[in-house]
């Protein structure tokens, strides 16, 4: 375990992917992890809980062939968004790269329209 909680924890749903399994509890967590567990969900690409009670989140892996942390955590504007979509992701169309920005984590899509930069986070498809 490293000190970055978002990077472990898709670290986790990979390592599981890779040996078979479906279900990941993983034990340490923050809000920016859970939101972007959020959007990972909306997308279809995994189902998770949080259990408050016993601190930590059971993830369920439903359809995912790849999910990163991006480090570092470049700052980027509306125009060298396209820059990393490249480096990242294997299609323009396939996959989500999720950005960090004044209005929360949102995907690069939302980040066009709202014409915003932001610190990238993570991508997966």
């Amino acid at each position: 375990m490293a000190q970055d909680v978002v990077s472990d924890g898709l670290n986790m749903i990979m390592n599981a992917k890779r040996i078979g399994k479906k279900e990941v509890k993983i034990r340490i967590y923050s809000k920016v992890l859970i939101k972007l567990f959020e959007i990972m969900k909306e997308k279809g690409h995994i189902d998770f809980e949080v259990d408050k009670k016993e601190k930590m989140i059971k993830v369920k892996i439903i359809k995912i062939n790849l999910c990163r942390a991006i480090k570092p955590r470049y700052h980027v504007t509306v125009g060298e968004i396209d820059k990393y979509l490249r480096r990242f992701l294997p299609s323009r169309n396939f996959g989500s790269m999720i950005l960090s920005t004044n209005l929360g984590l949102i995907n690069y899509t939302e980040a066009y329209e709202n014409k915003i930069g932001g610190s990238l986070v993570a991508y997966f498809y």
